[in-house]
């Protein structure tokens, strides 16, 4: 049951991604979008996985962990790409 309990969790914090990405994707910009807060979402997953590995406890809920990587480095991409757009973009601010 535990193991259902944490899927659960992640594939709720896993819809967040796809959605996540195409909204900046389609803003063109990185303003809003925080490195930081992206890094760190990065590195619970990276436990979250390890964590399986150290506990002995590698099972099929590690598939989901692993698709929530990808979509997060969906986002990491999209990241960088709206940042590049930022830099050659003239700012409207005086």
């Amino acid at each position: 049951m535990a193991s259902v309990l944490e899927a659960i969790m992640l594939v709720c914090f896993g819809l967040s991604w796809p959605v996540n990405a195409l909204k900046a994707w389609r803003s063109r910009t990185a303003v809003g979008t925080s490195a930081t807060f992206l890094a760190l979402i990065t590195l619970g997953y990276v436990a979250g996985v390890a964590a399986k590995f150290v506990g002995d406890n590698v099972n099929w809920v590690l598939v989901v962990y692993f698709i929530n990587l990808a979509f997060l480095a969906v986002n990491w991409a999209v990241f960088f790409r709206n940042r590049a757009l930022d830099r050659r973009t003239p700012s409207n601010i005086m």
